[in-house]
C-alpha cells in the first residue's frame, strides 16, 4: 500500500480495534475518565454511529433485519457514516486540540470489508481517506481476544448485530487479519492489549500506553 500523507493536527486521535466483544466499549468510557482527571479535554465516540445521520445509517447496516444487504451496500454506507462523523465531530475536534477516542474507525473497514469481504486493502483505504480528509490515527489500540471468548460474551449482552451473526470461521478472519494489519504496519502507531485480562488490568495496561504516547 502507498504511504498516506496523514494530516496533523493540534489534537490527538486515539482509535480501539478489534473483533467482537473484546471490551472496546467498556475501555473508551474508563479512558475517557482517566483524561478528564488529567485535565484533557476529550471526546468519545463510535463507528457507525456518533451522530444524527451517522446514527440513523447505524440502524440499517448493523441491524439483524437485513442479513440480505449487499456487500458493496455495506462498504458504502459505513463510509457514508464515517464521512458525516469526520466533518460534524472528529476533525473540528481535532482542529480544535481535543484528544479524540474512537471505538472503531478506517481499520474496521480495511478488516472487516478490505481483507474478510475482499474488497482489497487498497481500495477501502481510498474510501476511507476521502471519507476521514486522509486522516490516520496518532494511536491505534488493537483488543485481542480469542473468537470464542469474544462471541460468548456479545450473546450474554443480548446485543446481537448483524455482523455478530456472521459464521465463527468470519470472526477468526477478523482477528487473523487485524493481527495482519499490526505485523505490516510501518507508522508505529499499532498496541496489541491481551483482551482476555480483567477490566482493571486492560485498563491500567492501556493507561500506561496513552500516557507514554501523549
Amino acid at each position: 500500500m502507498k504511504q498516506k500523507k496523514q494530516k496533523k493536527f493540534p489534537g490527538f486521535l486515539i482509535t480501539l480495534e478489534g473483533g467482537e466483544g473484546v471490551g472496546k466499549s467498556t475501555q473508551s468510557v474508563r479512558l475517557r475518565q482517566r483524561l478528564i482527571d488529567k485535565g484533557k479535554d476529550v471526546i468519545i465516540l463510535r463507528e457507525p454511529g456518533g451522530t444524527a445521520i451517522s446514527e440513523q445509517i447505524r440502524q440499517v447496516v448493523l441491524s439483524p433485519d437485513n442479513t440480505s444487504m449487499a456487500f458493496t451496500t455495506e462498504v458504502l454506507l459505513f463510509q457514508a457514516a464515517r464521512a458525516q462523523i469526520y466533518r460534524e465531530l472528529v476533525l473540528p475536534s481535532l482542529k480544535a486540540g481535543k484528544i479524540v477516542v474512537m471505538d472503531r474507525s478506517r481499520d474496521s473497514s480495511v478488516v472487516y470489508q478490505g481483507m474478510v469481504r475482499d474488497f482489497g486493502k487498497e481500495l477501502i483505504d481510498q474510501l476511507n481517506d476521502l471519507s476521514t480528509g486522509h486522516t490516520l490515527p496518532d494511536l491505534t489500540i488493537l483488543f485481542d481476544l480469542p473468537v470464542e471468548i469474544g462471541l460468548e460474551r456479545r450473546n450474554r449482552s443480548g446485543e446481537i448485530n448483524r455482523l455478530d451473526m456472521e459464521t465463527t470461521q468470519f470472526h477468526q478472519k477478523v482477528r487473523q487479519a487485524y493481527l495482519e494489519l499490526v505485523e505490516e504496519d510501518k507508522t508505529g502507531r499499532w498496541v496489541v492489549v491481551d483482551a482476555k485480562q480483567s477490566l482493571e488490568q486492560i485498563e491500567e495496561e492501556i493507561w500506561k500506553i496513552v500516557e507514554t504516547r501523549l
